[in-house]
């Protein structure tokens, strides 16, 4: 009798497995490579808006080409592979920063380095504010939510394997990274706290929701949510506080260095997570 319940339980987990490699594992070391791509995708996003002068508007468009691109390629992929993921990651959070930034900025003195007389090519921005545009930000991303939960389908990433619930899951990290671009934007540049300040404070909340996983009323996969949209800042801060002038908080290291270091750092994990997961599939077929 022993052997027909070995069976399922082995037939269960072998399609548990299946269903987890469509999207990682939620470890730590998604989290510090979550943290390394929204660094990157704020420093690269300003690279390319800012230092090349391309400005917000066309960046934008550039960028979230580049996002859909990389997610068709994802979403065509059978299984979890960790280039594929990690790079529409970062095109999300590149296209978030140049998008929050359009919202929320336009060529007032404030948004202007000193000296410059435009934010780049194309349209200025909106000018919206980082209080407004992080409410509009919110009031999408609830909307994705609210859908996803209508449609019945779950919101634990790691059963996510169809295609209509893998669009909701990136539909809510694209604004999830805007958001959170609004919001890290914020507490670095209105909220006097600075780069610095702002990163820590970030960091403070997200030890506070890891506090918060010991506790069995708080749900799971709440906690998921708030720590990824609460990365998005972190990166944010993070990203201005290493390519930021001195004279304004930051260490000036550019955000053509910054990136490129960032970058080696990204490609570096993504590289090792490749390799751990051929390990990880080699064993699976022993």
């Amino acid at each position: 009798m022993q052997q027909p319940d070995s069976l399922t339980d082995h037939h269960v987990a072998s399609t548990t497995t299946s269903v987890m490699k469509k999207l990682p594992e939620v470890t730590l070391a998604f989290w510090i490579m979550k943290i390394a791509a929204t660094t990157l995708g704020e420093t690269a996003g300003d690279l390319f808006s800012q230092t090349l002068k391309l400005g917000y508007f066309l960046t934008t468009v550039a960028l979230f080409l580049v996002f859909v691109v990389t997610l068709v390629v994802q979403l065509r992929s059978s299984r979890y592979n960790p280039f594929f993921y990690w790079t529409v990651i970062l095109s999300t959070s590149m296209a978030g920063t140049t998008m929050s930034d359009f919202m929320n900025r336009d060529a007032s003195a404030k948004y202007l380095s000193s000296g410059a007389t435009s934010l780049g090519w194309g349209p200025q921005g909106l000018g919206l504010g980082y209080p407004t545009g992080a409410a509009i930000l919110i009031s999408i991303l609830l909307v994705i939510f609210a859908v996803w939960r209508l449609s019945g389908m779950t919101f634990q990433i790691r059963d996510i394997v169809t295609f209509r619930g893998e669009a909701l899951f990136w539909s809510a990290i694209l604004v999830s990274n805007t958001l959170g671009t609004s919001m890290g934007d914020f507490l670095s540049d209105s909220s006097g706290l600075g780069y610095a300040g702002g990163a820590l404070l970030v960091t403070g909340l997200l030890a506070v929701l890891v506090a918060l996983m010991k506790v069995p009323a708080v749900p799971n996969v709440l906690l998921f949510w708030i720590a990824f949209v609460l990365t998005r800042p972190l990166g944010a801060t993070a990203g201005d506080f290493l390519t930021k002038p001195v004279a304004k908080g930051g260490l000036d290291l550019g955000t053509v260095g910054s990136s490129a270091v960032l970058l080696a750092v990204l490609f570096g994990l993504m590289a090792y997570a490749q390799v751990r997961e051929r390990k990880d599939n080699g064993a699976q077929r022993a």
